[in-house]
């Protein structure tokens, strides 16, 4: 008699056959957590909603996460590490050469997804069906362009040599690319060390309650329990903070709840499900309170919505010149509009993660996959009360960002956890709990006065903007003053008047995300323009025409324009003959124009550095002081290198992290590009100045030091570089349905054209999720309203229409090469130019984000993924 032994399951994963345990949740616990295969990724787990974790069973593609791990019993599993080296490197390259990936996190789950396809169709897979089958993906970098044009090369067997970029203004193949495309490129979550622990995180069930009691006996009584922590386990700092150190890293007894994401006690066990069991037995008594979940109630309110703070108004950002009143007045058409922007999330592909790893000479190291590591490495040295010194930081290029991994998340906890159990500890937080806990994108409420005269040149304008900031203050205070600095777009206005105020509620926090305040501002500015445009006579091009700034021209807060801003005319041009060949057709078309700083600007000393070493086996070591996440940034590196120095490519390492003191802050404000391309460029000059002698640490800095803040002159150079775009968005007229997008983008000089254009494509597919389909509203407790992936209204690829990128280049004076950056401002314009465009088709003047939520954009969607997930 044979006995069926019920607590393993037995199947064959690239031709071997395995044993695992049979209580784990899914099989993608089971390959990443028992067999070290990590490959598929763990973006959402168990919603299966991105597609990352897809893996091939029996022939067909499954979505693991979703996939009972007993069904696995018997069959045939693969994920690309048991794919053959030819049609590895066969995908690899595809996706390289046509810089179908960016920070690469996706890409696996696709890269399989197309496989099952091309072994059923090969070269009579046409695009848009590849782009319906890509329903149960989500790819949050990209836009989908060159994820179609890599799998349409495979397709057809195109010839695809990813040879890498040489220097600058050459394209090819981003840094790691084809280590990327396969999933051999490990993420923090990736990552296994000996000894290694687990923590999860207890949140709090009340946005706004006094904690009472934590009892935490359940919990660490609970299996494979090593040790439960509270905010008395913090020695040094309690509260963190980019520039004010207002966030709790827990929340102690006696003190108050301020926000959903607030922690109370960190669970560290032997696994992963154990920690998170035992986090549930986390005992919490509150005494709870009224939440202040209204940003203009909460200005009125006598009550302090957060713990630690004295006032809910967290800035007050504002200026003026010339006389609004009488300018107003004296112009012959007016417009009064009040336009309502919602909060976002960033929903990057890899849920923030960290390891904690205890070093043997007693301090710390951390893999952090967080924007500004020296920043990191400052705050978790703070938290333990330690030197910082006793604690280094190493970036592992993370899986998108967008702003959303500036904050401190869980890297104090597991690093808590580590240093005080002296064993490595990892804390990678769910889908849910990253909704909760990271910052996201400002709703505001702008009010507009703006006049003009008969011709349409603007005369006046008078901006109030209201942001909801949430609890904590992040970098809030940074984006209402980045609001308030682009309030008049890229125009000339007489008289300005604006004031921008940030406000604390017990809401989600909102802090950094692409755009950075600038795409909310406009927004409302470009309505301004086409409803100015409409009283006049005249069409949304030429009302820009007749205002856009040039050189020597006042701008805004009164900075007065350098030679760089004649980019914003460039880009308006570019897309003119389209835009008039669009309404000659009777097409619904709009048009906006935008502009966005690159760099923090506003009076602060910026200051990067990098070091260049020669090794002796001719490798090429570059290190710089900016986080990779799928923007390109070590590329730029590698291409100056290459570009200066005349290396070979392959022979140039780039690495992040804190043994040498380079950073710079945040990789934030499209300056990482810059101000890493000067710095590396320096150290690169150094190098030959000296014979790139082997073994020598080459160091330059980079800097950035003649800007003033806004207010302190009257002509105040607030920022040293400005990107600007101009978009043109065609839509049906029936249907609203967007039917293309054209974009003309001034970067000033694109280090690497093909990877530069593949931002602006995925600027310009999160622009339009942003203009129609996205919002992560709050409830009346303060906890999000959404909580996985497909709820956020996302375009999938089916949905995002054709987006054609003409890249600008008008050099930006003082900057290295002329750059200006990319990042951010490609989609500062889009939401303009959809409301122009849906105004062109029915009439209606739209003022509130998102435009078409739950009716046409997104709306198939989620039951696309629900369809497509499981199986082709």
């Amino acid at each position: 008699m044979t006995v069926v032994d019920t607590d393993v399951v037995v199947f064959t994963l690239n031709g071997n056959e395995v044993t695992v345990s049979a209580d784990h949740p899914h099989l993608l616990s089971a390959l990443r957590e028992e067999l070290d295969v990590t490959s598929p990724k763990d973006g959402c787990s168990p919603s299966g909603q991105c597609g990352c974790c897809t893996v091939m069973i029996d022939g067909k593609v499954q979505v693991s996460c979703q996939y009972p791990v007993a069904k696995a019993a018997g069959r045939e599993v693969v994920t690309l590490e048991g794919l053959p080296d030819d049609e590895r490197t066969r995908y690899a390259s595809a996706f390289a050469a046509h810089g179908g990936l960016q920070c690469g996190f996706c890409i696996p789950g696709i890269v399989l997804r197309a496989k099952a396809q091309i072994d059923k169709k090969g070269a009579q897979l046409s695009r848009e069906d590849m782009s319906r089958h890509l329903g149960a993906h989500l790819c949050r970098c990209t836009g989908y362009v060159k994820i179609l044009d890599a799998i349409e090369a495979v397709a057809t067997g195109a010839a695809c040599e990813a040879v890498p970029s040489g220097g600058v203004g050459s394209s090819g193949p981003k840094y790691e690319a084809h280590r990327l495309a396969l999933g051999d490129r490990r993420y923090v979550d990736d990552i296994r060390v000996q000894g290694m622990l687990h923590a999860a995180l207890r949140f709090t069930d009340h946005a706004r309650a006094d904690v009472v009691r934590i009892d935490t006996s359940a919990a660490a009584a609970a299996p494979g329990v090593v040790a439960v922590l509270t905010a008395a386990d913090v020695a040094g700092e309690l509260r963190v903070g980019i520039i004010e150190r207002d966030w709790p890293v827990m929340i102690p007894v006696g003190g108050r709840t301020s926000y959903a994401g607030d922690v109370l006690a960190v669970v560290v066990a032997e696994t992963r499900r154990q920690a998170r069991a035992a986090a549930e037995l986390v005992d919490v008594a509150y005494d709870v309170l009224q939440p202040l979940t209204d940003a203009r109630a909460a200005l009125e309110s006598e009550e302090i919505a957060v713990w630690g703070t004295d006032s809910n108004v967290l800035s007050v950002t504002a200026y003026a010149r010339g006389d609004v009143d009488a300018a107003l007045a004296s112009s012959a058409h007016r417009v009064h509009e009040v336009f309502e922007t919602q909060r976002v999330e960033h929903a990057f592909l890899e849920p923030e993660s960290t390891l904690a790893v205890p070093r043997d000479d007693g301090g710390l190291h951390v893999y952090s996959g967080g924007q500004g590591v020296w920043d990191d490495r400052d705050q978790i040295a703070a938290c333990l009360g330690v030197d910082r010194d006793e604690v280094s930081v190493e970036l592992v290029s993370n899986g998108g960002a967008f702003g959303g991994k500036e904050d401190l998340s869980n890297q104090a906890h597991a690093a808590l956890a580590a240093w005080l159990l002296r064993r490595p500890v990892k804390c990678t937080l769910s889908r849910e709990e990253s909704f909760r806990m990271h910052a996201k994108r400002h709703p505001i409420r702008l009010e507009y006065w703006a006049g003009c005269d008969a011709e349409g040149h603007l005369l006046a304008l008078r901006a109030r903007m209201v942001g909801d900031s949430g609890a904590y203050a992040s970098v809030g205070m940074k984006v209402l003053e980045r609001a308030a600095g682009h309030a008049t777009g890229p125009y000339r206005v007489g008289a300005v008047d604006v004031e921008s105020v940030a406000v604390r509620t017990n809401n989600p926090v909102c802090g950094a995300f692409r755009g950075f305040g600038a795409n909310q501002a406009q927004f409302a500015m470009e309505g301004v323009m086409d409803r100015l445009a409409e009283q006049v006579g005249i069409s949304g091009l030429e009302m820009r025409r007749r205002n856009v700034i040039h050189p020597g021209d006042e701008w805004g807060p009164g900075q007065i324009m350098d030679d760089g801003c004649a980019g914003a005319e460039r880009c308006l041009e570019a897309l003119a003959e389209r835009y008039e060949s669009a309404r000659a057709e009777g097409k619904a078309v709009g048009i906006a124009l935008g502009l966005k700083n690159s760099g923090l600007g506003n009076g602060a000393t910026e200051v990067t550095r990098a070091l260049v070493r020669f090794e002796p086996d001719g490798t090429v070591v570059v290190r710089h002081g900016w986080t990779e996440m799928g923007q390109g940034v070590h590329t730029v590196a590698r291409q100056v290198a290459v570009e200066e120095l005349g290396v070979d490519p392959e022979k140039v390492v780039v690495r992040v992290d804190t043994t040498y003191e380079l950073g710079d802050g945040q990789t934030t404000g499209s300056r990482g590009t810059l101000m890493g391309a000067g710095a590396v460029r320096n150290a690169c000059l150094a190098a030959k100045a000296d014979g790139c002698r082997p073994g020598v640490d080459y160091v330059a800095d980079y800097r950035v030091d003649w800007t003033q803040h806004l207010g302190t002159a009257e002509h105040p150079v607030i920022h040293s570089a400005f990107g600007y775009a101009a978009q043109m968005v065609v839509v049906d007229p029936e249907t609203l349905a967007v039917e293309r997008v054209a974009a003309a983008h001034d970067v000033g000089r694109a280090v690497n054209p093909m990877l530069c254009t593949g931002q602006v494509e995925g600027a310009v597919h999160m622009g339009l999720g942003y203009a129609l389909s996205e919002d992560f509203p709050a409830d009346e407790r303060g906890f999000p309203t959404k909580s996985t992936l497909r709820s956020l209204g996302i375009l999938r690829a089916k949905d995002v229409p054709p987006i054609e990128v003409v890249l600008v280049e008008v050099p930006q004076p003082r900057a290295p090469y002329g750059i200006k950056g990319a990042g951010e401002i490609g989609l500062v314009p889009t939401a303009g130019a959809v409301a122009a465009a849906l105004h062109a088709a029915d009439g209606v003047w739209r003022s509130t984000l998102p435009m078409l939520a739950g009716r046409d954009a997104g709306r198939d969607a989620g039951r696309d993924a629900g369809r497509d997930a499981g199986m082709d």
